[in-house]
């Protein structure tokens, strides 16, 4: 059976948490600070691989987007790449 004093160490204990989960709980700035951070990792190498890809098209004679439609994807697995990893850390 309980006692006084063990409710009131568990009670004081629970507002301690309470108190420590409402301090440490993240801001809107800091939130979207995160999301833009996963937007850019995801994007960047996006925008890279087109970039590379159509001046490596533009290289060759006639027609082609095969360099840029491949290395977009590129940049979609390294850009899914790297958010998983942010994510996991």
């Amino acid at each position: 059976m309980r006692t006084q004093n063990d409710l009131e160490k568990q009670a004081e204990r629970q507002a301690q948490r309470m108190k420590k989960a409402e301090s440490e709980r993240p801001t809107l700035l800091g939130q979207t600070v995160y999301i833009g951070t996963l937007g850019l990792l995801f994007v960047l190498p996006m925008i890279g691989g087109a970039y590379l890809g159509r001046w490596l098209d533009g290289l060759f004679t006639g027609y082609s987007i095969r360099w840029t439609m491949s290395l977009i994807f590129v940049g979609v697995m390294i850009g899914a790449i790297n958010v998983y990893l942010f994510i996991k850390d």
